[in-house]
């Protein structure tokens, strides 16, 4: 027997219904990954509506990397909630706030001095990110990356890729950000070799400092060290070194985007921290902070935290204090040894297991991702690479169908993406890979037939 019970189709009729809600009562252009309707959750397990079981390789986007309500978090946000919800760390100070800003101080890489800045969510940290350089620089412009994700505010849109889903119909953008490629190693443009392409692209990094912003106007470069919507691309230690010399060179902030790939997400506490002697002056980071409590903060140099005028950052919900106590028990957690070993040995599992599916499935393109943050991109024509994008909805509605939370991801939306909690045992992630493999089978099947 294994670990997903399923008592009805998915969606079952109490899903359904309340489907029918939501599409009645809830702005239309919020997506939705899947039909499923949840009613409970625990580690990697959740429960819907209709009494199904099912496994979650979604990770809620990569908030829950110490898994559906851990119950040391929940214990935290309940003695924190007894005490206080939320007087505002404009108004009074708490220790929680305090402590958090020290945690992160103390586990962020680098040997300097740190300050941290809490907010609510990843776009908004950012956001302070970028206002902290242009402080501490006494310049305008930001340089970021084809493929990037960085959140859905005006600023932070401007910095996101792929116009249609995200950008379409919500401009004019913010002015002084300048976007250049990076390193896709799979697509690697016809007549070049993958290292041809990784020089070409820090070549036309250095190139934009002449063709698109002079260094003396440019206040920070930003970049997600695996970018995430893009297709969990990790950019190549090359790349980044370039970026870091780069800022060395001209006094520009570099500014590294955790935000989906911290705390964990590939098997060490940051995804930075696979880049020897690479370190960021600023780190922003959200999401598995607080397994999905709302919080982000950004820590970095302490010079360039403190570049602000008094009063020139903050908000009213930041770091509120029962977000901070989930922040400290899931970051406890998240950083014990036992716990990052097992999450470098789901990614074994998951890369193995993936890599096996490329020797005789034509549908699958390419595996790739770091650590246990994994992804499989379908295509139509191995030789051409073309983007199955239809298949791909398809090979998520059938996923659903068969009991595992996946959605997708990549810059044709022709991915699926993997974030499972970091507690899934290896039994659990080998079932709900198995009904993912069989999802991608049957379409491709469906393909050869039509």
């Amino acid at each position: 027997m294994g670990f997903i019970r399923l008592k009805t189709e998915i969606p079952g009729p109490r899903s359904r219904e309340i489907l029918a809600r939501r599409a009645a009562a809830v702005c239309s252009g919020l997506g939705k990954a899947t039909q499923v309707v949840l009613a409970s959750g625990r580690g990697a397990l959740v429960e819907d509506v209709d009494g199904n079981t099912l496994i979650d390789l979604a990770g809620g986007i990569g908030m829950l990397a110490a898994g559906h309500s851990p119950p040391e978090v929940v214990d935290a946000i309940h003695a924190a909630a007894r005490q206080m919800i939320h007087p505002s760390a404009l108004v009074v100070t708490f220790e929680s706030f305090v402590r958090v800003c020290e945690v992160l101080n103390e586990i962020a890489p680098g040997n300097f001095p740190k300050k941290s800045l809490l907010a609510n969510t990843g776009a908004e940290a950012v956001e302070n990110a970028i206002k902290l350089a242009r402080a501490y620089t006494g310049r305008p412009a930001v340089i970021c990356f084809q493929g990037a994700y960085h959140g859905r505010t005006p600023l932070t849109m401007t910095l996101t890729s792929k116009y249609g889903l995200f950008k379409k119909s919500f401009g004019p953008f913010a002015p002084e950000v300048y976007r250049l490629p990076a390193p896709n190693v799979y697509r690697t443009p016809e007549g070049m070799t993958p290292d041809q392409h990784v020089s070409w692209c820090c070549q036309n990094l250095e190139n934009a400092l002449v063709s698109h912003v002079d260094p003396s106007a440019l206040a920070a470069i930003i970049f997600e060290p695996v970018q995430g919507e893009a297709g969990f691309i990790p950019l190549p230690h090359a790349f980044v070194a370039k970026i870091r010399e780069i800022c060395d060179r001209h006094q520009i902030v570099m500014i590294a985007d955790e935000v989906q790939s911290g705390f964990g997400r590939t098997g060490r506490l940051f995804a930075i921290e696979h880049y020897e002697g690479i370190v960021p002056d600023l780190m922003v980071t959200a999401k598995s902070i607080a397994s999905g409590m709302p919080i982000s903060a950004v820590t970095g140099k302490a010079e360039i935290v403190d570049a602000t005028h008094l009063g020139g950052v903050g908000g009213t919900y930041g770091g509120a204090p029962v977000t901070c106590a989930a922040a400290l028990a899931t970051i406890e957690l998240i950083r014990k040894p036992g716990f990052l070993e097992h999450a470098r040995r789901l990614g074994e599992v998951m890369r193995e297991t993936m890599e096996g599916w490329k020797s005789d499935c034509s549908l699958v393109g390419d595996v790739r991702g770091l650590g246990p943050m994994m992804l499989v991109e379908l295509v139509l024509d191995r030789q051409k690479k073309t983007p199955a994008m239809q298949q791909t909805v398809d090979v998520i509605a059938k996923t659903s169908a068969g009991g595992v939370l996946a959605m997708r991801a990549g810059l044709y939306s022709n991915c699926v993406r993997l974030l499972p909690p970091l507690v899934i045992t290896e039994e659990q992630l080998r079932e709900a890979l198995g009904v993912l493999e069989r999802a991608i089978r049957r379409t491709g099947e469906q393909i050869r037939a039509s």
